[in-house]
């Protein structure tokens, strides 16, 4: 490989070395985006900076940096590289993950993939040099700024874990997105509803990121037929035990409460944002989980489930040239033969199988980061973590025809939380798969057994961040530099 000297690591791959293709240079593009970064276990944050890059063009290529690049110049990674690519694949605003982007980014690899703009933050990225990481791009005014996911980072997030906190956690969502319920007065608490309502608006946008996508809604139900077995029966069944820890961390804190099963209720269903419905001949399945930490595990059930239903639509002839173009006569476009309705279970509802500080993302966090996947089609906030016939019932696309869940939960149970689904004929289980063991336990794990490391990651962060603010004020002060001249040149010429 070639090595140029303008930038450390700034290496230009000879023709069949790129990473993915195109291998020869392609026409650039002023629509066609550039964003990289590390994408440690990817959360809302990176998907939002996705979501305003893909809104400045029509394809956004992302550049994801190697395990050895984010270790020399931020400290270790919590995912593997092959675990944060699939996160960046599964965003569905994004075109195509490039593996192993240089850290300081590239004029020729950007060029090559035909890429014009780099868009990222309006913070600064700095290398372990402590210089801009974009300052290459922004010489040659190829750089754009979106802003920046306010409250949410890879580093708070393993703060949380670190310290086992529980002040991110929400009571009920819908009276915050309503604005009578949080931190602050009234005026604080509408403001915050108001901004967290407009986020959940952009998160639910399709592909482009700037037409409606996503239904999003929330289930009102008391907090025991969210939490417990339910039953259609008016008396009550035997205690049920929530049984101790054999001594994983993550079920470090058990609760020893005895509970009765209570009686099943449809609940009320809010819609939140309006999008897309079913189209004509889709099935319609459900899922359910807390999906916290948002990761390769769940993203590989989520695509699995979507396999599974295009290979039983590919039986029923869902992908024969006449059913394609009658799809297309009528509804304008192709479209795929699944609908599938996420069901996200409140912090309170996982804080009490779960213990410690679980969930470490609040349920608005975790419904953003499933939003942003691109085989979600609905959203569900609320949802129980037993099932009823009553509640599949009421679903608000009708009864499912499927209800899918994985081979393995997370915790011994005296009951079957799905039980009413197999006894309707609905439930298909997915097999294990190779990123079975990736959840939010697995990651917190993770982070605990390199903790020093983390810890040290934690204070150098502090301490870069007192670098790149100095380097964002020089910048600035160029820029009040460069203003003053020109007006000056202007003032000179009568300009």
């Amino acid at each position: 490989m070639q090595r140029r000297h303008s930038a450390r690591g700034e290496w230009i791959p000879t023709q069949g070395q790129w990473p993915v293709d195109p291998q020869e240079d392609v026409e650039i593009s002023h629509d066609r985006i550039w964003i990289d970064g590390c994408f440690d276990f990817s959360h809302h944050g990176h998907a939002g900076a996705m979501l305003q890059a893909r809104q400045l063009g029509t394809e956004l290529l992302v550049g994801v940096h190697s395990d050895e690049a984010i270790m020399e110049n931020k400290g270790p990674t919590v995912m593997r590289l092959d675990e944060r690519i699939m996160a960046v694949e599964a965003c569905r605003w994004a075109t195509k993950a490039i593996p192993r982007a240089p850290y300081v980014t590239s004029l020729p690899w950007i060029t090559h993939y035909g890429c014009w703009y780099v868009v990222h933050g309006d913070d600064i990225t700095s290398d372990s040099n402590g210089q801009d990481c974009y300052r290459f791009v922004k010489a040659a005014d190829r750089f754009k700024v979106v802003k920046r996911t306010p409250g949410i980072s890879t580093t708070d997030l393993v703060g949380r874990m670190l310290l086992c906190t529980k002040t991110h956690f929400i009571n009920d969502l819908s009276r915050v997105l309503g604005g009578v319920e949080g931190p602050g007065n009234a005026e604080e608490q509408k403001s915050t509803g108001e901004a967290m309502l407009q986020r959940i608006r952009d998160y639910a946008t399709d592909s482009t990121g700037l037409a409606p996508g996503c239904d999003v809604w929330y289930w009102h139900a008391p907090r025991p037929v969210k939490q417990r077995r339910t039953t259609q029966s008016s008396t009550q069944g035997a205690p049920e035990v929530r049984r101790p820890s054999t001594g994983n961390r993550q079920h470090s804190t058990p609760h020893h409460h005895h509970h009765s099963a209570v009686r099943e209720e449809k609940g009320v269903f809010e819609k939140i944002e309006k999008g897309k419905k079913p189209k004509p001949g889709q099935t319609f399945v459900y899922v359910d989980g807390g999906w916290d930490l948002f990761s390769s595990g769940h993203i590989e059930f989520l695509r699995l489930v979507t396999q599974a239903e295009e290979e039983a639509a590919r039986e029923r002839g869902w992908y024969t040239e006449e059913a394609t173009q009658e799809r297309i006569k009528k509804a304008k476009e192709d479209y795929g033969p699944v609908f599938i309705l996420v069901g996200i279970h409140d912090d309170d509802v996982i804080n009490h199988w779960k213990g410690v500080n679980y969930p470490i993302m609040n349920i608005f966090e975790r419904g953003l980061c499933v939003l942003q996947c691109k085989y979600v089609h609905a959203v569900l906030f609320g949802s129980p973590f037993s099932l009823s016939k009553g509640f599949l019932q009421s679903l608000p696309y009708g009864t499912p025809t499927a209800v899918y869940h994985g081979k393995t939960s997370f915790m011994p149970l005296t009951y079957d939380p799905y039980a009413a689904p197999k006894s309707m004929d609905l439930y298909r289980e997915i097999q294990n798969h190779n990123f079975q063991n990736v959840n939010a336990g697995e990651i917190v794990e993770r982070i605990m057994r390199g903790r020093a490391m983390y810890e040290e990651r934690q204070r150098l962060k502090g301490v870069k961040g007192l670098t790149e603010e100095n380097e964002r004020a020089r910048q600035e002060l160029e820029e009040q530099e460069r203003e003053r001249r020109r007006r000056e040149v202007e003032g000179q010429f009568g300009l």
